[in-house]
Parts: structure tokens; C-alpha cells; sequence
């Protein structure tokens, strides 16, 4: 869906999930400024049983003029109702009649949806994907600090203060924002209430230890999202903890909070694995969330137990054993494979994509390079590329390395991916598109590998990065140069076939 098809209808609503947080109240805010500027009068409402209290949220009604009103007696049927940071007929969203419905959200879809939806649920926030239907518009925000400030602190806390950030339109957003700092420090500072405060300790008073793989789970009472956080970052001080699991019920959701302090278990990856199935997560290497379906839980049980509190609980600790167990981590510097059940192969010739680097910053300029897999950081010199692979993925080499693998070629690199890799300049935060300065290269085959399908999931610490490791799955390679036996690494079995060709020797 695209936010003029919004523009044809007059008569418009625009509704946010009762209890709103500052994500959908920021949803809404922009979607209601993007109506005002197409010309049509549209109205922003929350409904349920509450009206707003909290002291964060009233300074952000207060500070940033967010239009909304509350109007828990709606009976009017509109010609279009548009809900944002929900789904219509969801059970945290009070029910309007109208005419015709549009969907903006970031969850996961729990039922069908109507034909006017936009529904993104690997973003943190649904203030992105607003944001990034604006810029699709061939509009910004720019131009409204307050809209913007508005904007960011939906992101910032729908993912805890920035820490669990997964997509790069995420941080895209984050950091193009033109925003008023002493707003959003005012509100943050302004978040927990001293019964919070006091919910934060019962908590961690009744938390369970497991020290066979040192980790804690933290069960609270129902809260606002960054509270986790608050309980998740305190607990993560303890000696002897490594990873704590931070979660609470409502009928709605199942929100929980993950951090990692140990370089074996990435805090993303292990949300991830917990939600599988029954909500989503994700996040960043160290903190990271996600969001469970009640319902989808339910589903699992193997008894007549409904207890959800219960069952959520059991799940949780199953999940993390059942990820501690089934991870065979290899540290390359430390190891040689033995390549005899291996086979040989070589690259298929593949058009990439290259970029030195040096042509788009000057040299010695540190840069943050932005893909889908994450940002790297790299300080540019006369040896440092960048490689792009076939579906976008962006990594540095050597110029040796290039040279040695692949032959240029004098053709446009035309590629178009899901999302475009960006540099930036860490010092002054220039971004440039990297597909501007791509230019194209096939693969020699001169370079030989060894490799075959894992028969178990690995974590791989690599011989270049031995902070972040590679986690390959059974049926995923695991390939070893021939001309370097520490230099190992995963090639995803969906890539592997179009990547190399078997050789015999």
C-alpha cells in the first residue's frame, strides 16, 4: 500500500491501540501530517478504557502538539478508519465501525488483512515504516522538528532505547532525524513511576538461576516495554550471569527483553530462536526484544494447562536450553579442518559488484558501511574494497584479495537489491549510496575451496573477526580456502549451488 491511496477517500480517521505508546501515537502523528498536507482533515483518536497517564506520554502530548484525542465513546462510522501500530479487530484495539479500513503496522499479521495494508514486521518500530512511506512520497519530515522529535522517540522506545534496532531503515531514520534533544532527554528521563521502580525490584527478587549455562530468567509484571530493559541491563551486573531473559504477560502480547555479555551467544540470534513460531525478535548482538503471540503459545501446550504465565515461563527456559545444546561453536585461529570428506570446488563466474573505497571518502576517513547483515566499521586506506555480493550483501577485502579472485570488467554494475548498502562518514555523517561508485568484476576461479553441508549448526568465529561469529545451519557449507586452512567460513546452502562448481582433481 502506498499513502495516496489514503488521498482519494474525505472522510478520515486515523486510530491507534488503546493504551497508546509513543510508537503509535508517533504512527499516527505522521500519518495524520501527511493527510494534512495532501489537503484533506482527517482526525487522530485512541480509544478503550483509559486515558493517558503516564508522565512521558504527557509530555510528549504537550511538547510535541501530537493531535490525538480520546474518544472512548466513538459511534460515528467513517468513510476510511486508518489504524497504525495495530491491526483492526486485534484484541488491544477498540473496534470502529467504517466503510472501508487501512492496516499500518510493524507485529506480525495474526489474521487477513484488508486490501489498503502495510504491515512490515521486521521493522523496530512502526514509526519507520510511516517515515519510509512519507519518503516514498517524495516528502520528509525534515521541515518538522516536532513531528520528528516524535518520531524517534517511538523508535527509541519501542526498541529500548535504540538497542534493539534490526533493520537498517531503523537506523536509517535514527539518524536523519532532525530532533530536539532536551524533548526526547526530558521524556526519557521521565519514564518510570516509583511503583515501577518498585515492580523493577520485586521482580529481580523472584528471578531464576540457571548455572549450567549461566544465564537468568526475570519474570514482571506487566509494564511498559523499557522497563524490561531496566531489569535485563541491573541484572546483567551479577557475577556469574551471562544472558538474562526479562518478559512479561499480557492478554494482548508477550513482550521480553535479552542481553549477552559472553561473544558465544549474540543477543539477537537467541531472541530470534526464542520467539520462532510464536512472535518475532531481534535486536543487536548484546540487547535485544520481541513480541510473543498468546495464542500462538497456547497452541504448544502439550497438557490441558492454560495457564499462560506458566506456560510461558516453561517455554522460555526450554528454548534457551534447546539453543545452548544445539550450537557446535569452531574458533578458525585455533584449528585446522580436516578436509579428507571434502570436496573441491571453485566459483562460478559471477558478476559482482566492487568499490574502492578511497573514491568515495578521502582517505583515513572512518566510515560506518550500512547493509541488511548490519553496520561495519572501517578506517579507509589505499588497500581497502568493498565487495557486494548478489543479493546485496556488502563486506570489505583487500585489494590483493580482489585481484586474486576476480578479473575486471568494463560493464555497468546495475544491481538492485531490497536495500541499497550506504557509507557513511562516522566524523561528519555524510552518507553516500555505494551503487554509485560500484563498478563490476567476474570471478577468476583461480581460487579453490574445500567444503560440504554441516550436518549440525554451528557458530564459526572467524580468522578476521574473532568478536562476531557466523552461524551456519545443517544443510548450510562450511568451505575452507585451500591455499589458507585458517581461512573458514559459512556459505548459506541457498547461495552455494549459484556461488561455486565442483572440480575433480
Amino acid at each position: 500500500m502506498h499513502l495516496n491511496e489514503l488521498t482519494k477517500y474525505n472522510d478520515i480517521v486515523i486510530q491507534c491501540h488503546d493504551n497508546p505508546d509513543a510508537d503509535a501515537l508517533a504512527s499516527g502523528y505522521a500519518v495524520y501530517w501527511y493527510l494534512k498536507k495532501m489537503g484533506k482533515s482527517p482526525r487522530f483518536i485512541y480509544r478503550g478504557c483509559n486515558r493517558i497517564s503516564k508522565s512521558n506520554l504527557l509530555i510528549m502530548l504537550d511538547k510535541l502538539a501530537v493531535p490525538v484525542s480520546y474518544e472512548p465513546e466513538f459511534h460515528e462510522i467513517p468513510e476510511l478508519l486508518v489504524v497504525v501500530d495495530c491491526q483492526y479487530g486485534e484484541r488491544n484495539v477498540t473496534k470502529t465501525e467504517a466503510g472501508n479500513v487501512a492496516v499500518i503496522d510493524h507485529h506480525q499479521s495474526a489474521a487477513d488483512l484488508p486490501e489498503l495494508s502495510e504491515v512490515r514486521s521486521h521493522m523496530g518500530c512502526c514509526a519507520t515504516v510511516v517515515w519510509d512511506m512519507i519518503r516514498e512520497e517524495g516528502m520528509t519530515v525534515d521541515e518538522d522538528m516536532l513531528l520528528s522529535t516524535a518520531l524517534y522517540y517511538g523508535l527509541y522506545t519501542d526498541t529500548n532505547k535504540l538497542s534493539e534496532i534490526a533493520h537498517p531503515l531503523d537506523r536509517d531514520m535514527r539518524d536523519s532525524l532532525i530532533i530536539n534533544k532536551s524533548i526526547i532527554m526530558e521524556m526519557s528521563n521521565s519514564n518510570i513511576s516509583l511503583d515501577e521502580l518498585r515492580m523493577t525490584g520485586r521482580a529481580i527478587f523472584y528471578c531464576e538461576y540457571h548455572g549450567n549455562n549461566k544465564y537468568i530468567v526475570i519474570k514482571a509484571e506487566q509494564c511498559d516495554p523499557n522497563i524490561l530493559g531496566v531489569i535485563s541491563d541491573f541484572s546483567m551486573e551479577t557475577v556469574g550471569v551471562d544472558i538474562c531473559l526479562a518478559y512479561y504477560v499480557s492478554p494482548q502480547e508477550i513482550k521480553f527483553s535479552v542481553r549477552s555479555c559472553t561473544k558465544e551467544v549474540h543477543a539477537n540470534e537467541l531472541a530470534a530462536f526464542i520467539a520462532e513460531g510464536i512472535g518475532g525478535g531481534g535486536g543487536h548482538i548484546t540487547k535485544a526484544g520481541g513480541t510473543v503471540r498468546p495464542e500462538k503459545l497456547l497452541k504448544l501446550s502439550e497438557d490441558d494447562t492454560r495457564d499462560i504465565e506458566e506456560l510461558v515461563g516453561k517455554e522460555f527456559t526450554k528454548r534457551i536450553n534447546q539453543y545452548f545444546a544445539m550450537y557446535k561453536i569452531i574458533y578458525a585461529r585455533d584449528i585446522i579442518l580436516d578436509t579428507s570428506d571434502m570436496k573441491v570446488y571453485e566459483k562460478q563466474p559471477q558478476k559482482l559488484g566492487y568499490v574502492e573505497l578511497t573514491e568515495v571518502f578521502p582517505l583515513h576517513t572512518i566510515v560506518e558501511i550500512r547493509t541488511l547483515e548490519g553496520d561495519i566499521n572501517v578506517r579507509l586506506d589505499e588497500d581497502k574494497y568493498l565487495m557486494i555480493g548478489i543479493e546485496g550483501e556488502a563486506y570489505p577485502i583487500t585489494r590483493e584479495k580482489l585481484e586474486s579472485s576476480y578479473k575486471y570488467v568494463d560493464e555497468p554494475y546495475d544491481k538492485v537489491f531490497e536495500y541499497t548498502p550506504c557509507i557513511r562518514d562516522v566524523l561528519t555523517g555524510e552518507k553516500k549510496n555505494v551503487l554509485e561508485y560500484a563498478k563490476s568484476v567476474i570471478s577468476t576461479g583461480k581460487v579453490r575451496i574445500y567444503a560440504k553441508p554441516l550436518d549440525e549448526h554451528v557458530k564459526l568465529f572467524t580468522m578476521w573477526d574473532e568478536e562476531k561469529y557466523y552461524s551456519g545451519a545443517p544443510g548450510d557449507y562450511i568451505a575452507v580456502r585451500e591455499d589458507d586452512p585458517h581461512d573458514i567460513y559459512i556459505i548459506s546452502r541457498r547461495l552455494f549451488s549459484e556461488l561455486y562448481k565442483e572440480i575433480g582433481l
